[in-house]
């Protein structure tokens, strides 16, 4: 008589079914919950505006900039230029804030999930922090609810002429290239945070350093 071996095969509790949406959309949330937003608490004009060396590229009153170009539609302008300069200037968090807001969260949203229209020239910058804060809040519940929401067959999809060149790539790749643009450039803007923070202490040890040079001489 043949033995049935499948009876003695041990299978182990069943794995439970991989859900691509659910794992690029806790990608980001883990991130945002648990760093990127709690790090944004408190932020201050001040801190917004705030220019740790000469030349940065920030948001401006209309007309106060200098940039080669100075895009916006409001009260407030973004400075910008293209080509871009190699180097590129260092920019506030004002900037990198609203080059997230503007560029990565506002266009996308306005492309693949019925957002309001937002590209670099037309945007309304805007003039604080707390408005800002609200904008990025709106913008992030926007995406990561529509992220969460795609099925397998969504994120398999070709992103279309929205995307430009990229047209015929998946959805997925451009879910993963946002959420590794927010990861980064909200880093940046926490980076400003804690050095800001310690500007007195980088002043002195500027003006000791230029004090031990000068006793070198």
């Amino acid at each position: 008589m043949t033995e049935n071996t499948e009876s003695h095969v041990h299978h182990g509790p069943p794995q439970p079914e991989l859900n691509w949406g659910t794992e690029l959309s806790g990608q980001l949330r883990w991130h945002w919950e648990n760093q990127a937003r709690p790090r944004l608490e408190g932020l201050t004009d001040e801190e917004y505006f705030w220019e740790p060396v000469q030349g940065c590229w920030s948001v401006r009153p209309r007309g106060a900039g200098d940039a080669p170009v100075q895009a916006g539609s409001g009260e407030y302008t973004c400075d910008w230029a293209y080509p871009e300069p190699d180097p590129p200037p260092v920019t506030t968090i004002a900037w990198r804030l609203s080059h997230i807001l503007s560029g990565i969260l506002g266009q996308r949203n306005a492309s693949h999930f019925d957002g309001p229209p937002a590209d670099y020239e037309s945007f309304d910058y805007p003039g604080s922090a707390s408005a800002a804060l609200a904008l990025l809040d709106e913008y992030y519940e926007r995406w990561i609810s529509h992220v969460s929401a795609l099925s397998e067959e969504d994120l398999a999809r070709p992103v279309g002429p929205a995307e430009g060149g990229w047209a015929e790539a998946p959805m997925a790749t451009l879910v993963l290239h946002i959420h590794r643009e927010l990861i980064h450039h909200l880093a940046e803007v926490a980076l400003l945070r804690d050095l800001y923070a310690r500007r007195d202490r980088m002043a002195e040890s500027v003006q000791g350093a230029a004090a031990n040079e000068d006793a070198g001489d």
